[in-house]
């Protein structure tokens, strides 16, 4: 018995040891920042800033600004909001009060316009950096899982892929055509663990926006995050897209094989793409530019003059949401997230701002003189014979009067 006490009697004063230890750090670290520390810095609790500034000044007397600010009205920022406020709102607790849906959706936005740094949307929004750059992401993520299904999701019916093909032979002179193909590089700073994975010919680091774009500039397809050094040709080849338009089931309902207007062979309707792209059934791409004749000429003029849609579509993108211009200083996932939501607002407000969200829709063409044939000439008698067939539309029954000018 007197064994059994003596050791309960050392076990409570090692405890008390213990707790007086641990009230002294306590203490000691109260001490050494209590005069350097806050749960919100005091000047951040003020009301003045860029979203009092948004709310009461442009909202009330000058909704053109609300727009530029933003890049779309107030009404479309209101029916944003509401799909994606009930995901990104948080509750508030007995402590403090939660950052409004509205206020992160302003902040997410503006920084997708400007690409300001996250410390000077801070000075600018009255937010703290570290909460920026806790929440921007996640409303990123909101506003492309909530627009995806309605804005950028592949036809896979065949009554679109012909609305889409009539659009091109009327807005761009090319019938039989679904798309325009092309990939953006999106650069940031990569981690150097993995500076060499994200090192492309440019000599920056980056990952690839591979887009399939209809007439009318809006996303039908986009595959992003893709390693920069991967060619446009090699990230077309691992994605979906190129399964899905090569698979014999046809899952996307692309139309029959149809002859272009005036002729007497089908073939198949096709994507027009650049020379980093592979000659195929379903990709329609430019002639090697040595030794080429007169009537090849006009063919590339042609097929580039409807490429350019895309690349068209990637210049709006960029202007509209200038994150995209600059260096984006996050990890691969993050850059992988905004990109997907800048092409998801680009469809959105092409769709709900038509009057005000326009493209520069100018007619001179810029001829890539500089490229260089990439791949062998080893094609298939069939694929041959389809660009042939649309050489030959294009100098005669497609003939139209500026071409031997360009």
């Amino acid at each position: 018995m007197v064994r059994i006490k003596s050791l309960t009697t050392k076990k409570k004063r090692v405890n008390a040891i213990k707790k007086v230890m641990i009230s002294l750090i306590i203490t000691i670290c109260t001490k050494k920042n209590i005069n350097r520390r806050w749960w919100v810095r005091p000047w951040l609790k003020k009301t003045q800033g860029n979203l009092s500034l948004i709310k009461k000044s442009f909202k009330l007397t000058d909704p053109e600004q609300f727009r530029k600010f933003l890049r779309m009205d107030e009404s479309t920022f209101n029916f944003l909001l509401c799909r994606v406020g009930p995901i990104i709102t948080k509750q508030d607790t007995f402590m403090r009060l939660s950052i409004s849906a509205k206020d992160k959706l302003l902040v997410t936005l503006r920084f997708l316009a400007t690409g300001e740094s996250y410390r000077s949307l801070m000075y600018s929004f009255r937010v703290s950096e570290s909460t920026i750059s806790l929440f921007v992401p996640k409303v990123c993520r909101a506003i492309y899982d909530t627009l995806r299904e309605d804005y950028l999701k592949v036809p896979t019916v065949t009554a679109d892929w012909l609305n889409i093909a009539q659009d091109f032979e009327n807005r761009w002179n090319i019938p039989n055509t679904i798309g325009a193909l092309d990939g953006k590089h999106i650069v940031f700073n990569a981690p150097k663990s993995a500076r060499s994975v994200y090192f492309n010919y440019k000599g920056t680091h980056s990952i690839v926006l591979l887009a399939l774009v209809d007439a009318n500039y809006l996303f039908r397809y986009i595959d992003v995050g893709t390693n920069g050094r991967v060619s446009d040709g090699g990230v077309f080849a691992n994605s979906s897209l190129y399964r899905a338009l090569f698979n014999a089931n046809n899952p996307l309902n692309i139309p029959e094989n149809k002859s272009l207007p005036g002729r007497n062979l089908e073939i198949p309707h096709v994507v027009v793409a650049d020379a980093a792209f592979p000659l195929s059934t379903r990709i329609l791409k430019p002639f090697p530019i040595r030794n080429m004749t007169s009537e090849q000429r006009i063919f590339n003029y042609r097929v580039s003059r409807a490429r350019r849609v895309v690349e068209n579509a990637f210049g709006i993108l960029a202007n509209r949401f200038r994150i995209l211009l600059n260096r984006i200083n996050l990890n691969p996932e993050k850059v992988q997230i905004i990109t997907l939501a800048c092409c998801v607002l680009h469809n959105f407000l092409r769709k709900e701002m038509k009057e005000t969200y326009n493209e520069q829709q100018s007619e001179n063409m810029v001829f890539q003189n500089g490229l260089s044939h990439q791949g062998g000439n080893r094609y298939s008698t069939q694929v041959r014979a389809i660009r042939d067939e649309f050489m030959l539309y294009f100098n005669n029954e497609g003939c139209v009067p500026w071409q031997m000018d360009k």
